[in-house]
């Protein structure tokens, strides 16, 4: 026993586990909204669109935080403002920023390879996070959360019928550059701790997961945060007694997750599925 709560004798591993758990909570928030819209890859463009942002903040001597959410927050305008003024469809100019954003990123490291870490930036490194970074992170999950709790009707109603949402006095546009500014600060956050080529991870599965094992919005929340939260605790906990990378190992158990709901899921789990299609089979035949 003494064994294994040895890691909660270390604050650098409370501090882990409690920034992972809450910002786990808070990508998982997102990640049901963004499913419910079919915007999962937007969180994957905003995630390597840091990386230019993050660079010039190093060669300039900025705050990390800084470089990134405005990169950040430029790139989520560029493709709301590509999809709003042109024909080509969302996928299309998600990809055009992602790109883009990411090798401007990559030509800056290039020129100044010792200025910036580009795997703390790629894997992230939550164990070894600052007091200052660890603020930074509280805040940005608190107000996003908060956020996210007082208008959750609101943004449901916006993104599954923006026309209604029109017609009962709620703007669209405001709403969805706040969830985009809140998106762009989390992605961020999670950047430390999972890194840019896994926070896509982290915002899209626990929503993924909860979309399999229910049909009502607000469960789908509840069950979202909870993968969310207990993936990001869990997995923190277990790398300290394996020595492995923490971002990886968290989404390595959300992936877990995904996998059992997809075949377990009571209603839209794979199993499930086959047994409807050989029901359905039988009452034709008979």
């Amino acid at each position: 026993m003494s064994y294994l709560l040895e890691p909660f004798a270390y604050d650098y591993m409370l501090n882990a586990m409690l920034i992972s758990s809450l910002i786990g909570a808070v990508c998982a928030f997102l990640s049901t909204f963004l499913m419910l819209r079919g915007w999962s890859l937007i969180a994957d463009a905003l995630s390597h669109a840091t990386v230019p942002g993050v660079a010039v903040a190093y060669m300039a001597g900025l705050p990390f935080a800084l470089g990134a959410f405005v990169s950040g927050g430029v790139a989520a305008v560029a493709i709301l403002f590509i999809k709003q003024r042109s024909i080509l469809k969302e996928d299309v100019a998600i990809g055009l920023i992602f790109t883009s954003f990411f090798a401007a990123g990559l030509f800056m490291l290039s020129l100044s390879p010792s200025s910036v870490d580009l795997q703390r930036i790629l894997m992230g490194n939550i164990l070894a996070i600052a007091p200052w970074d660890s603020l930074q992170m509280l805040i940005i999950s608190l107000i996003t959360l908060a956020f996210l709790i007082c208008y959750w009707k609101d943004l449901l109603l916006v993104f599954f019928d923006e026309q209604q949402a029109w017609m009962a006095g709620i703007s669209p546009n405001k709403l969805k550059i706040l969830f985009f500014a809140c998106l762009s600060a989390t992605t961020l956050a999670a950047m430390q701790t999972v890194g840019a080529l896994l926070v896509i991870a982290v915002v899209v599965t626990p929503g993924a997961t909860a979309y399999l094992l229910s049909d009502k919005f607000n469960h789908i929340i509840i069950i979202s945060i909870a993968i969310g939260v207990l993936s990001s605790l869990l997995g923190t906990y277990i790398s300290y007694f394996v020595d492995g990378a923490t971002g990886a190992l968290i989404v390595c158990l959300q992936t877990v997750c995904f996998i059992g709901a997809f075949i377990f899921a009571p209603k839209q789990g794979l199993i499930s599925s086959r047994q409807r299609i050989k029901q359905a089979n039988r009452s034709e035949y008979a």
